[in-house]
């Protein structure tokens, strides 16, 4: 690594504090900047996220992903966890924390927006992100693209019908475009990318010249990191700002969760023996949040004022630095697991 990649949290934190800076000096140009949209996706964030995951795809070797049936246990896990568990866990310390801890500094009619939002974020594991962070990890970037697309295949199925049982409502309206574009814009453009430039670099200078081309673009993904986070708490700044307690609060259950579901995805791996290029993109997919959906989701069944529009958004800010405190456990915890 780099000297600049060893410091990586520092710039991040550098990075959301000049956000909140630029959010409140330039707010018209932010504010331009968030209607660059289509089906709830912004394209200036789509554009720098396709900037980290494109240099990842690029070391996808499309010929070993049929021997990766032989390897279930990564997927097994993912399946359950993100599934099984994360929904209704999620949904659990929602109530546990705005029903009972937080209960005297909360109206009720809030709370039930809050405890809805965090349903939606539980409900919708990650899809584009988890690219960036198995990378960070050195993850096996040919099992996390098939992990990566059967949490997407999955997710077309039984969103709905796990956020409707959780919210206790009978119809929930997908925004199908949100989910469609999503998975195009962060998972089937970068990957086609990749795989024609790969078969490019093969044909002139073999796997090395695969190796060399991703060092040169990496600092590349690094900086697209950086403004991702620069962007998402200038677009959020005044919210944070105006609303601290409220934003800790909300925060909470989502740290916890997020934790939680690492440790328990993580200690899992372990312990069944899932070597650690799986075993950390596998426990990071269902601790960060596929967070596209969940606003779009959250703006159309409550609004986009709500307090569930909200507690997406608080899990949008929450996610970055969180997920980069797992990637350096992962990384220093990488010898503990089998090679």
């Amino acid at each position: 690594m780099t000297s600049f990649e060893r410091y990586l949290s520092l710039w991040v934190l550098a990075a959301i504090l000049a956000g909140l800076a630029l959010g409140q000096v330039l707010p018209a140009v932010f504010g331009l900047l968030a209607q660059i949209e289509y089906a709830s996706v912004n394209l200036v964030v789509a554009v720098l996220i396709w900037a980290m995951v494109y240099p990842m795809m690029i070391a996808v070797d499309i010929g070993s992903l049929a021997g990766i049936g032989r390897k279930p246990k990564g997927l097994v896990i993912t399946v359950i966890v993100n599934w099984l568990i994360k929904p209704f866990t999620m949904a659990a310390l929602g109530v546990l924390f705005f029903r009972h801890v937080f209960a005297d500094m909360i109206d009720p009619a809030d709370a039930a927006q809050y405890i809805a939002g965090l349903i939606l974020l539980g409900a919708a594991p990650c899809t584009a992100m988890v690219f960036v962070w198995s990378q960070l990890t050195k993850g096996d970037p040919n099992y996390t693209l098939v992990q990566v697309s059967l949490n997407d295949v999955i997710m077309v199925f039984a969103f709905a019908p796990i956020v409707a049982l959780l919210l206790g409502v009978t119809e929930i309206a997908v925004p199908w475009e949100t989910l469609v574009l999503s998975v195009v814009l962060y998972v089937a453009i970068p990957l086609a990318a990749g795989l024609a430039t790969r078969s490019w670099l093969i044909s002139r200078g073999g796997q090395d010249a695969v190796d060399t081309f991703r060092r040169r673009i990496k600092p590349a993904s690094v900086l697209g990191l950086l403004l991702t986070v620069v962007l998402l708490f200038g677009f959020q700044g005044s919210v944070i700002l105006a609303q601290p307690v409220l934003i800790l609060m909300l925060a909470t259950p989502i740290l916890i969760q997020s934790y939680g579901i690492f440790a328990l995805a993580y200690g899992w791996a372990w312990a069944w023996g899932v070597p650690h290029r799986v075993a950390a993109p596998c426990a990071l997919i269902g601790t960060s949040n596929f967070f596209e959906l969940a606003v779009a989701v959250a703006i159309g069944l409550f609004g986009l004022n709500s307090g569930a529009a909200l507690v997406t958004v608080v899990g949008v800010l929450v996610e970055v630095p969180v997920m980069l405190s797992l990637v350096a456990f992962a990384n220093r915890t990488r010898a503990r697991f089998p090679a």
